[in-house]
């Protein structure tokens, strides 16, 4: 009886506390705490593509010395290893526009806390930009989604990190096929030229059609009715 009675004065106070509105510093602090996780889950993400960029670069730099290597001591086909060398960092490619997607979708959560909790705030105009914006951000953490598509983000990837890499190993490609003066004699010979056109191919396809996702600043600025950055002050 005594459980019972204690179980029912538990959901009493719990219904009682549920029905109490939030004091302001109740708020605040809730706000403050949510912000610093979904900061620390945006960060972590970020990390995350900062380490497989790394790993392209320092990969694309041994691929290189292992090519011209082979050259120099006139090893067979060593432009073969540079067309494996475009898949692998394409595959690291594939790689960071997946981790992309989750670095945006919390991104995208911190920045409407930013816009909508913080710069009122500090503007000392308690009117946020978007209104009910805590409905939306409510709805996310209880239905989680994606902000972009997969192509979306490997095409953000893309142009902000890997087309320079890209364009690199193309390069180091085509001087090696050249020096090598490689024969396409035989059908084995037009394997890694097919290879090379099909990559690039759907890389350019990827870059013409697909829509880009939006930049953190026009995240940030873009729904802002307020003058350029460049104008305040």
């Amino acid at each position: 009886m005594r459980l019972r009675g204690a179980a029912a004065m538990n959901r009493d106070q719990e219904d009682r506390f549920e029905s109490y509105p939030l004091t302001r510093s109740e708020y605040i602090a809730a706000m403050v705490h949510l912000y610093r996780g979904e900061q620390y889950r945006a960060q972590v993400w970020r990390t995350r593509l900062d380490v497989t960029t790394n790993w392209a670069v320092l990969s694309i730099g041994a691929l290189l010395s292992f090519a011209f290597t082979k050259i120099h001591d006139g090893g067979a086909m060593p432009h073969v290893v540079l067309v494996l060398g475009m898949y692998m960092i394409f595959t690291m490619l594939v790689f960071e526009a997946r981790r992309f997607r989750f670095y945006d979708a919390w991104r995208n959560r911190v920045r409407r806390i930013e816009e909508n909790f913080y710069v009122p705030i500090l503007r000392r105009d308690l009117t946020s930009m978007v209104e009910n914006w805590g409905f939306y951000v409510a709805e996310d953490l209880l239905n989680p989604n994606f902000k972009i598509t997969f192509l979306m983000a490997l095409k953000a990837r893309l142009v902000n990190n890997y087309l320079p890499l890209f364009a690199v190993l193309l390069g180091a490609w085509a001087f090696v096929f050249r020096v090598i003066d490689a024969e396409l004699e035989r059908m084995d010979d037009w394997v890694p030229l097919a290879g090379v056109a099909v990559l690039y191919g759907f890389l350019a396809l990827v870059l013409v059609f697909v829509k880009r996702g939006p930049s953190p600043e026009e995240v940030y600025f873009g729904s802002r009715s307020l003058d350029s950055i460049d104008d305040v002050g």
